[in-house]
């Protein structure tokens, strides 16, 4: 079972599709840039990095821009 969320600001969305700088999400709100964590489970192995959301979610959209983390970035 594979099971992929993205975590920000004590929330939980759930991720369709990820891509090398782009992840696909079915998000009802908008929400501003911000630091983020993404969630990677597989069966029982459980992986975990952090990015950046440049332009933060659109709830027009479902594609969701990725970056380096702020800290990492440049």
């Amino acid at each position: 079972m594979v099971k992929m969320q993205l975590l920000f600001n004590g929330i939980a969305i759930p991720i369709a599709q990820m891509g090398p700088d782009y992840i696909i999400v079915n998000c009802t709100s908008d929400h501003l840039p911000c630091d983020a964590s993404i969630v990677l489970k597989v069966d029982d192995h459980e992986r975990r990095w952090d990015v950046h959301l440049p332009h933060g979610i659109s709830a027009g959209s479902k594609r969701v821009a990725l970056a380096a983390p702020r800290s990492q970035a440049g």
